[in-house]
């Protein structure tokens, strides 16, 4: 692992967000980081369908409600509730929702193949 410091420290208020995949996306603990995972803030309204060969996702729902569905099936999201996404599965979530994504390995960003 490289690294310059111990521990990263970033603050959602100083970090560009921009529209990807899922939505309005914050990435706070970025693949450049050189951490085990990847952290992003993510604001979902409607994510297009994808997956991802390499990378798996744990999705903590942070403030909202909404739905996912993930290949043949369809979940309720609301604050609170965690959904465990392995590589490979096909999924996408809508309504209004603030998640907290945490992408293991890192680099899911290079890792998005829409459906």
């Amino acid at each position: 692992m490289i690294s310059t410091s111990p521990f990263i420290r970033r603050d959602q208020a100083d970090v560009q967000p921009w529209v990807e995949t899922c939505g309005m996306i914050r990435p706070l603990i970025e693949e450049k980081h050189h951490a085990a995972a990847e952290v992003h803030h993510l604001e979902i309204t409607d994510a297009k369908m994808h997956y991802h060969k390499k990378t798996d996702e744990i999705y903590y729902i942070l403030g909202g409600q909404g739905r996912m569905s993930l290949d043949d099936n369809e979940i309720e999201l609301h604050e609170g509730v965690v959904v465990y996404v392995p590589r490979g599965i096909k999924h996408r979530a809508w309504g209004e929702l603030k998640v907290l994504v945490v992408c293991i390995p890192r680099g899911v960003l290079d890792d998005v193949h829409e459906v």
